[in-house]
């Protein structure tokens, strides 16, 4: 056995760890966008308008402040919300 070995063995195992975080992520943004769809008709029953810009800015605020608080950059995780919110938004908009 090489000297890389087992370091090639420990890489190897902390990139299972995170393609298993990451097939958490998906399944969460599936869970998320399943949950706007159903706010998005329940909003679409009661005659409210689908954005709420004001909602929207707040929940990017909260997850930069959890970014912050965990370590974590808040700036990319803000514009990573920026995009999940725009995710669930066609999912709001589009019927099932």
């Amino acid at each position: 056995m090489t000297p890389a070995a087992p370091i090639d063995a420990e890489l190897k195992a902390l990139r299972a760890q995170v393609e298993g975080i990451d097939d958490q992520l998906v399944a969460l943004i599936a869970a998320r966008v399943a949950l706007a769809r159903a706010v998005g008709e329940l909003k679409h029953a009661r005659g409210l308008p689908l954005l709420d810009a004001t909602r929207e800015a707040a929940v990017v605020r909260r997850a930069g402040l959890r970014a912050r608080d965990a370590g974590v950059s808040d700036e990319p995780v803000r514009a990573i919300f920026w995009q999940l919110i725009e995710l669930c938004r066609h999912a709001q908009e589009r019927p099932r």
